[in-house]
């Protein structure tokens, strides 16, 4: 028997770390790492020992013969990954992996003084390099965050029928109540304290603040009412404090979501899954729950601009839609390209996944035909001209290869991607939305460091943030140990001092385990995995309160 990993692949490489026979790839230091959607077991090389699986953040590798439902498709895709490569080496001893020199690139002189880090942001950036300077040096780390929960991306960005992928904010919720943490959630750099005022009480501050906003299409009627960005759409059924519970009301039986990355086909499948599904499985938001409920969206068409076998999304997303219980897939086939590409693609190309899903000409003159059950509809070399509509929407009008067709539907989302903002205090590059820097020093900034989207922009996944977090890290310990780092004007206890006087209801790390408890309550309370406190008063309040402790 062997190992595989499945869809929800976050990419980071900690199987790789453990797997003692090298039989994890593509790994760090590798030409394809990070640029493959997962990471895959060669089954000819694996030994059975499950330390990948022990290890895997987000739940994502299982025995391969225990594989069931939509991840069955698993063994093969991982065994395909090594076709035509050479067989591994054989057994050569007791310890099987090609384990080089020691390296400790991380390790600061041990008379070394303590170096204070501020990090703005909790999400996967943020904590992979709290977690990098926690482990591997005596620094002390100070996480800050505007909203008064920790998680980022990872609570407010991945789907809530992903669970396996949420569960690696366990992993960094370990660094929380770390003895060298203190924890300031809360508090906005920009409009609760300056950037000068941070840098002026930490040796080095790092930036982990994403990309928070959308992209826009620059169409007439992109600003109509039921016209959204998929960040709104996202943070909506996520509970994001940002964005109020009546602030996305799915209207019509039809979506048209512009895009085909992994975003959109997450709203698409959210869209049309099973509202008691979601339910009793997932921490979706209570608000969009009733919302999905009375809506009745029952088909979600999918506008990519490009053909199949250049769409955005992965495989291992494709291939969990194809899964959906009790929703058909489909492929407008307006336009003979999109067959062709698909009858032409070869066994490891993008296209050959839509091989068997079935391909129509869909009626597009009215809504969806009574009687027929919940689908998606992914419609290829198809680009929206206009949203129309009067005071809410009511069509988009798209190219198509013949002539223009007009789609009529009630909402319109825009997947088109995201796009980071300026930070305040910092230099920004308005055509990329990111920070100009070198190897994450933001430039004629000294002690000033960024990781993450607002580093590289709004590409990669969860995992990928670990290698960019591990240069940036480098980077600031360069500096640290090349003594060019600003030594503070003020200390620690005055930074505390400073928060308290600013702002009031900051939530520290046992805060943080208050709201904790209370939304895993709610949850045993509803038969829910979670119920998410979904504004900023309810986030402060609960993390002040004293709650009893849990029954045994």
């Amino acid at each position: 028997m062997t190992y595989a990993i499945t869809q929800t692949c976050c990419n980071d490489a900690t199987c790789v770390a453990v797997c003692p026979v090298n039989c994890i790839h593509p790994a760090p230091g590798e030409p394809a790492f990070g640029t493959t959607d997962m990471l895959y077991i060669d089954p000819r090389a694996c030994i059975d020992c499950g330390a990948c699986a022990d290890a895997c953040p987000v739940d994502a590798i299982f025995p391969a013969d225990a594989l069931t439902g939509a991840h069955r498709d698993f063994a093969d895709v991982n065994a395909a990954y090594y076709e035509g490569t050479p067989e591994p080496p054989a057994d050569t001893g007791p310890n099987f992996h090609p384990w080089g020199a020691p390296r400790f690139e991380r390790a600061l002189p041990a008379d070394f003084a303590p170096v204070r880090v501020a990090v703005v942001g909790t999400g996967p950036a943020g904590m992979y390099a709290a977690e990098d300077l926690l482990l591997h040096t005596n620094a002390e780390v100070t996480l800050v965050d505007r909203l008064p929960v920790a998680g980022g991306l990872v609570r407010y960005g991945v789907a809530p029928d992903h669970p396996g992928t949420k569960r690696i904010g366990d992993a960094f919720a370990r660094f929380h109540s770390h003895p060298r943490v203190r924890m300031h959630l809360g508090l906005d750099v920009g409009r609760d304290i300056t950037a000068e005022e941070l840098a002026a009480h930490h040796h080095a501050v790092v930036y982990a603040v994403g990309a928070s906003t959308g992209r826009r299409l620059g169409i007439p009627g992109e600003d109509l009412p039921g016209s959204l960005s998929a960040t709104t759409f996202v943070a909506w059924y996520n509970a994001h404090p940002d964005v109020a519970a009546d602030a996305v009301r799915p209207a019509g039986e039809r979506v048209v979501v512009v895009g085909n990355g992994n975003v959109a086909l997450d709203i698409a499948r959210i869209l049309v899954s099973d509202p008691d599904a979601l339910a009793a499985g997932t921490d979706i938001a209570g608000h969009a729950l009733g919302a999905l409920r009375a809506g009745g969206v029952r088909e979600v068409v999918l506008l990519g601009r490009r053909g199949p076998e250049d769409a955005a999304y992965t495989p291992s997303e494709l291939r969990a839609l194809k899964h959906l219980d009790g929703v058909e897939l489909v492929v407008d086939d307006h336009d003979p390209r999109v067959g062709a590409a698909i009858d032409a693609a070869g066994p490891s190309d993008k296209a050959a996944l839509l091989a068997d899903v079935t391909r129509e000409r869909p009626d597009w003159s009215g809504p969806p035909a009574p009687g027929r059950g919940r689908r998606i509809v992914l419609r290829f070399h198809s680009a929206p001209l206009e949203i129309l509509g009067g005071d809410a929407v009511t069509a988009v009008r798209v190219t198509g290869r013949q002539a223009e067709a007009r789609i009529p539907a009630g909402t319109v989302v825009r997947a088109v991607g995201y796009r980071g903002v300026p930070v305040a205090g910092l230099p920004f590059d308005d055509a990329t939305g990111t920070v100009p820097h070198d190897a994450g020093r933001v430039r004629e900034r000294p002690g000033t460091y960024v990781v993450g989207w607002i580093k590289r922009g709004p590409s990669g996944g969860i995992g990928t943030n670990r290698t960019c977090a591990a240069e940036t890290v480098g980077t600031l310990l360069a500096d640290a140990v090349a003594g060019v780092l600003p030594e503070p004007a003020r200390s620690a206890k005055d930074f505390r001092r400073l928060v308290r006087r600013r702002v009031r209801g900051v939530v520290d790390a046992r805060g943080l385990a208050r709201i904790e408890r209370a939304e895993l309550a709610g949850g045993r309370r509803e038969g829910r995995p979670r119920v998410k406190l979904a504004t900023v008063e309810e986030l402060r309040a609960t993390a002040r309160r004293v709650l009893p402790a849990p029954r045994a």
